[in-house]
This record gives structure tokens, sequence and C-alpha cells, in this order.
């Protein structure tokens, strides 16, 4: 408002009535306007003759508007509006100051707390401490051979590494994706035929068996993950669609077939049946959020060939960058993989490939990517 006024007042009479003179006609002002111009054209004839009086212009409602809100804005009744609405001004700014403050402090004790450690609410409402995470690591250091290998999907592997102290298949820094999709094609495969894998690999089975988050949440993506590169794993279909929980909630028949399954809802689910000749539940946390298995029979021979320091690919002679090998028991398996090239790779021509990741990206609701490649990996489930 005050603005506004000091605008206006920065206008003479004078020269709003000049400008109102050239302006066009207006409805009302019509005669008005013509009236200046009439005016206008005799005062240039008389030249020196006294100046007739201005007569109203289309600017009037104008003066008219700076001078009633100069009178308003000086009255004791505009002051008292100004400071209410100071005032009210000042109270929003407090109160969206202090809500980010609130808002602040909240995130910060939420990004504070250890990712292992969280603070949860059971059904009554009762705070509790879920540490099963650390617990079942620990557990891993304290009650195996520092020799054991531990399999597991392979996001929990710097934990395992870090924590466990123990060996593991995979972490996040696995750059193979031939090797995630072997495991995804372990934990996801029929119990049986995984085993046979498996025991030439680790000899421990830790699997992530409680929250919305756990190992078969997650456990189609791992399904289609180790179809990029076992084809057969789930024959002519690159999403994996046989290998759900069904609307019931019950697994599919190929869910409830695979490892993964029968690992995670051991003696909690009918349906679910451990060849306890071949793995041995030695672990389960408190709240039941990971379950450990130890795998019956390993293969000693695949141990000790993979340990041998003649059997790794050390890129010159006494280098630290010694790669280990698959153990030979496992060549017909590898055998039937599809090594995978990013869809980022330039220097791959067409091929099968593009058929496969056509009909995959088609499943899944997107328009294929022009460049070519393997469909996989990404998003926690590969390296991409």
């Amino acid at each position: 408002g005050r603005a506004l006024t000091w605008c206006l007042s920065r206008l003479s009479d004078a020269v709003l009535a000049e400008a109102g003179s050239s302006a066009p006609p207006y409805k009302g002002v019509e005669a008005d306007g013509k009236g200046a111009s009439s005016s206008s054209a005799k005062k240039g004839k008389r030249g020196k003759r006294a100046a007739a009086p201005t007569p109203p212009s289309s600017f009037s409602g104008f003066v008219e508007l700076r001078d009633s809100v100069g009178r308003a804005t000086s009255s004791k009744e505009a002051g008292f509006i100004w400071q209410i609405l100071a005032a009210f001004v000042v109270t929003v700014l407090y109160v969206m100051g202090w809500g980010f403050v609130w808002h602040s402090w909240r995130v910060a004790r939420a990004l504070a707390e250890p990712s292992i450690v969280r603070m949860g609410t059971t059904s009554n409402g009762e705070t509790i401490l879920v540490d099963d995470y650390r617990e079942a690591y620990w557990w891993l250091r304290d009650e195996t051979p520092r020799d054991s290998r531990v399999m597991a999907w392979w996001d929990y592997g710097y934990q395992i590494n870090g924590i466990a102290e123990r060996t593991t298949l995979a972490d996040g820094n696995t750059w193979n994706h031939e090797h995630i999709a072997l495991l995804g094609k372990v934990l996801t495969g029929p119990l049986d035929e995984s085993y046979e894998i498996l025991r030439h690999l680790a000899d421990y089975v830790l699997v992530w068996t409680g929250g919305g988050g756990d190992d078969l949440a997650k456990s189609p993506h791992l399904a289609r993950i180790a179809n990029s590169v076992y084809r057969d794993h789930c024959p002519d279909d690159p999403l994996c669609r046989e290998f759900r929980t069904e609307k019931n909630g019950l697994p599919s028949p190929m869910m409830k077939r695979s490892l993964l399954y029968n690992l995670h809802s051991h003696k909690l689910h009918p349906l679910a049946q451990v060849d306890e000749t071949k793995f041995r539940e030695v672990f389960q946390s408190k709240y039941g959020k990971v379950r450990i298995f130890e795998i019956l029979g390993t293969s000693r021979e695949s141990k000790e060939w993979v340990a041998d320091p003649a059997n790794q690919l050390c890129d010159v002679p006494g280098s630290w960058y010694c790669p280990g090998q698959y153990p030979p028991a496992l060549r017909e398996v590898l055998a039937r993989k599809r090594d995978f090239a990013q869809l980022e790779d330039f220097n791959r021509g067409e091929g099968a490939d593009e058929e496969y990741q056509k009909r995959y990206f088609e499943g899944m609701g997107l328009s294929s990517p022009k460049k070519k490649g393997s469909v996989g990996g990404g998003g926690g489930g590969g390296p991409s």
C-alpha cells in the first residue's frame, strides 16, 4: 500500500492531465478525451494566453486513489492494521522455522543410527532395540572357523566381511555380473540342484527372514538376474513370472521349490521342507530377522582347490591382485551361462540378446532402449 502511495505521489496533476490528453478514449470517458484534445489544440493557437483549467482525464481515478490511500495510511487504524499484519508474518515465519528445526533433528537422529541396529515398536506399542543383524554377524565371528565361507545375497557382503570377519561370496563391490547371477540362480533355483552347486562354494548360508525388505520379498528380482545369464532358469520368460507369490499369499510352484523359500520358511510354514542331511539350522536371531544354516557335506576337494595359490590368476607373479577361479566341479553349470554385457556397451553388435532385451522391457511396460546388451542388474540386484 505504501509503495503504491509513493509511486502515485510522484505524479503531479499536470503530468496526469497531460498523459490523459494523449490517451485513447474509452466508453464513458470518450467525451472527456475529445474535450482534452480540443483544449490542447486551442492552447496551441493562442500561444501565450492563460492556460485553461485542466479537464477531467482518464487518470482522474488514479489521483483520487492516491489521495485516499495516503489518508488511510496516515490514520491510527492503518497503523494498527500494519501491526497485526507484521505480527502475523512473524508468527508464520517462526512456525515454519521451528518446523524446519524439528524435522532436521528427526532426520539427523534417523541417519545417525547404525543401519544394522535399529529402534522398533512391538504390536503393543513397546519400543525395542532390534539388534538381530549385529547379533548374527557376531555369532559367525565367534562360532565358526576362520576359513569359513558364507553364502548370502550380495547386499550384506560388506557387513559379513567387516563385522563377522568371514569370507563372503560377494559384496557391494562385486562387478562380475555373471557371479551375481550365479548367486541368484542358487538362491532361487530348486533346493537339491542349488545344494549341489553350493556345497562347492560355501560352508554357511545366511538369509534375511524378517521385515518387508527380507530376501524372500526381493527374490523375484533375484530370479530375473539369474535368468539374464542362465537363460534356462526361466525358459522363454525374461521376467521370470513363474517365480512369484500368489494372490493368496502362497508361493508359486517355482518359488516353493527354491532354496531361498525353504530356508526362509523352514519350520514356519508347512510347505517349506529342508533336507536336514544337507542343511542344518545353527542360528536364528532374537526377532527372527536372520537365520543361518550350515551346509552339510561340503566338498573338501573344491575348497582346497580354490585356496591353492597355484589356481589363482595373478596379473603378475607375486602380485596382490590374484582373482580366484571356480572349482572344476562347477564347469558343467558354468558352461550354460551367457556372458552379460552392459546396455551402455556400444561395442556390442546386434545379436540374440536384442529380442530378449525387447521382450524384457515390453514386459516391464517400458520402451526398449536403442543400445544393445543383455538385461539384468542395477538397483540392488547387480552392478550397473
